[in-house]
C-alpha cells in the first residue's frame, strides 16, 4: 500500500474520529476515541481530540461546582431574606407577618371538638412615659428585656411575636381555656417584676387579652377580638388578663360609633360645661369653680366624661376637646365677673389639663390667647394637673409648666395621694397647691387612725409651702374636722354637685355665702 493510501477516506479511524467529535459537540464529554498502534498523524489528531475532551470535562466540572455553590448562596440569601421578613429586628422574635401566617395555619389545622389555638395579646403599661423620659435607646432595652421575660414564661411550642411598638402576641397551640389563662397569668407575673436596665430600676407591667380560636373565624377576626379584650384589661388599669366575650365586641362597636360622633360634638354645640364650686370652709364663700365637661348627645342624652374622655385621649382629640373647655370656661368666668349681680363673688376658674397638652408646644400660646380673648387676668385661671403626668413628665413638660408660671397662671396637682410622688419633687415644681384625693377622706369616722393621717398629710403639704384643697367632702362632720385641723378649702357633694351654668348663676346672684346641700 502506498503512503497516500494510508490517509485515504477509507481509513476506519476517520469515521471514529468524526463520531467522537460529534458526541463531544452534543455534550458527551466522556466520549473518547481509541488510539491505534500506527501512531501517525491521524492518531495525533485523535489524541489531541481526547485531550480537548478531558480539558472540557475539567472546565465543565469546575463550572458545575461554581454554579452549585452560587445556587446554594442564593438559596441561603433567600432563606435569610425570608427570615428577616418574618423577624423583628430589635428583639429577634417573630413579627406581625409571621404571627398572622402561623395563626391562619393553626386555625386551619384545628380539630373540631378538641383543643384549639389561642391568642394572648399584650400591651405594656406606661412604656410611652419611659420612652419619652429616658430616650428611645433605653426604651429599646426595656423591650428586649420584655421579650426575654415573655419567652421565658411560655412553653417551648408556643410562638412569641412583637407586633410593633410595645405590643406583643403569643400563639398557644392546642390549649384549653384554663391552660391558656394559666400561661397568660404567668406572663403577666413575669412582666410585673422590676427590670434593671442600665443600672435603673423600671417597672411597667402589662395589659393582656385572651381569645380562644373558634371554627369559622378568620385570623383577622381573632386578632381584632383579642385586641378588644386587651383594651378591656387596659381600661381596668390593673394589668389583669381579660378573656374575650361577645359583649365586648358590642361595646367596641359602640365606642367606635362614639368616636365618630365625638368629632362632630367638639366641632358643633353638643358639649356643655358644668361647674362644681370650691368653698372656703371658714366663711363658706366661693373660692373657685372646677369646669367639668359633659356631652349632651342628641339621642343618648347626657354622657358623662368617663365615657368619652378616654376616647378623646386615645384618638388624639383630647387637645381639641381641652381647647374648647379652656375657651368656654374663661369666657364664662369673665361673664360672671362682668355681671353686676354676680361680680361680688371673687373666685377663679379651674380646668383639668391632660398629659397630651403638656407635650404640645402650642399649649402655652393657646392659654395666652384664650385669656387675652376673654380679657381675663391669668391669675384667675388654675390648671389642674394629674400627679402622674407631672411626676413622669419629661423636659418638654417642665418647659411648659415654667412657661405657664411665667404667664401668671396658677397650677395645682389633682388627685394627690393616689400616686407615688415625692414631696421633695413637688416642692421643685411650679405648682401652688394640691387637691387631696377623696379616698383619704372617705375613711374618716370608720378608721380610728384616719384623723391623725389627715392631719399629717395636711402638715406635710403646708411644710412644702403648698396650699391644700380637699376633695370628696360629703358630710358636715368631714367639713368641720378639716376646718379644725387648719384646712380652709374643700369641694364635694356636701356643698354642691356640679351645676349647669344657669343654675350656678342663680346661686351666685342670690347667695353671698354658699348654701349647704340638703
Amino acid at each position: 500500500m502506498s503512503e497516500g493510501n494510508a490517509y485515504s477516506g477509507n481509513d476506519p479511524r476517520l469515521a471514529l474520529l468524526l463520531d467522537g467529535i460529534v458526541r463531544l459537540a452534543a455534550g458527551d464529554l466522556n466520549a473518547r476515541i481509541e488510539v491505534s498502534d500506527a501512531r501517525d498523524e491521524i492518531d495525533a489528531v485523535i489524541m489531541g481530540t481526547n485531550l480537548l475532551a478531558e480539558d472540557l470535562q475539567i472546565i465543565y466540572a469546575e463550572l458545575e461546582q461554581r454554579v452549585e455553590a452560587r445556587t446554594q448562596q442564593l438559596h441561603e440569601a433567600h432563606r435569610e431574606m425570608q427570615h428577616m421578613a418574618m423577624t423583628d429586628p430589635l428583639t429577634g422574635l417573630h413579627n406581625r407577618s409571621a404571627f398572622s401566617d402561623a395563626l391562619a395555619a393553626a386555625q386551619a389545622a384545628g380539630k373540631d371538638g378538641g383543643p384549639r389555638p389561642a391568642i394572648l395579646l399584650l400591651d405594656m403599661n406606661g412604656f410611652k412615659g419611659i420612652n419619652d423620659s429616658q430616650g428611645h435607646a433605653f426604651g429599646d432595652r426595656v423591650l428586649e428585656t420584655v421579650a426575654q421575660r415573655i419567652t421565658g414564661a411560655v412553653r417551648e411550642q408556643d410562638m412569641v411575636a412583637r407586633m410593633g411598638g410595645d405590643e406583643f402576641a403569643i400563639l398557644l397551640q392546642e390549649v384549653t381555656p384554663a391552660i391558656a389563662s394559666s400561661i397568660g397569668n404567668r406572663v403577666l407575673a413575669a412582666l410585673d417584676g422590676v427590670m434593671e436596665i442600665d443600672g435603673q430600676h423600671v417597672r411597667c407591667g402589662a395589659s393582656m387579652g385572651l381569645r380562644m380560636a373558634e371554627p369559622g373565624r378568620t385570623a383577622q377576626d381573632l386578632m381584632m377580638e383579642a385586641d378588644i379584650a386587651m383594651y378591656e384589661s387596659k381600661a381596668e388599669g390593673r394589668g389583669k388578663l381579660k378573656v374575650f366575650q361577645a359583649a365586648m365586641l358590642h361595646a367596641r362597636q359602640l365606642r367606635n360609633q362614639l368616636e365618630g360622633e365625638l368629632k362632630e360634638a367638639i366641632a358643633g354645640s353638643q358639649l356643655v360645661l358644668y361647674y362644681q364650686p370650691i368653698i372656703r370652709l371658714d366663711t363658706r364663700g366661693i373660692e373657685g369653680v372646677e369646669a367639668l365637661v359633659r356631652w349632651n348627645h342628641p339621642t343618648r342624652g347626657m354622657i358623662m366624661p368617663d365615657q368619652f374622655i378616654p376616647i378623646a385621649e386615645e384618638t388624639g382629640m383630647i387637645s381639641d376637646l381641652g381647647g374648647w373647655v379652656l375657651r368656654t370656661a374663661v369666657e364664662q368666668l369673665q361673664r360672671w365677673r362682668s355681671d353686676p349681680l354676680t361680680a361680688s363673688h371673687n373666685f377663679n376658674m379651674r380646668i383639668n389639663v391632660s398629659a397630651a397638652d403638656l407635650q404640645r408646644l402650642e399649649f402655652v400660646e393657646d392659654v395666652r390667647d384664650a385669656l387675652k380673648s376673654a380679657d381675663l387676668d391669668p391669675s384667675l385661671l388654675v390648671l389642674e394637673l394629674t400627679e402622674s403626668a407631672v411626676i413622669q413628665g419629661n423636659d418638654l413638660d417642665r418647659y411648659t409648666l415654667l412657661s405657664l408660671q411665667r404667664l401668671g397662671v396658677e397650677m395645682e396637682i389633682d388627685d394627690f395621694g393616689t400616686g407615688y410622688s415625692s414631696i421633695d419633687y413637688l416642692r421643685r415644681l411650679p405648682v401652688s397647691a394640691v387637691k387631696v384625693d377623696r379616698t383619704l377622706l372617705s375613711a374618716l369616722g370608720s378608721d380610728p387612725a384616719q384623723p391623725a393621717l389627715l392631719a399629717a398629710v395636711l402638715q406635710l403639704i403646708r411644710a412644702c409651702g403648698l396650699g391644700a384643697v380637699w376633695e370628696g367632702i360629703e358630710t358636715e362632720e368631714q367639713a368641720e374636722y378639716l376646718l379644725s385641723i387648719g384646712c380652709t378649702s374643700g369641694q364635694g357633694y356636701y356643698f354642691s354637685r356640679p351645676l349647669p351654668e344657669a343654675q350656678l348663676t342663680e346661686q351666685l346672684r342670690h347667695h353671698k355665702a354658699w348654701p349647704v346641700t340638703d
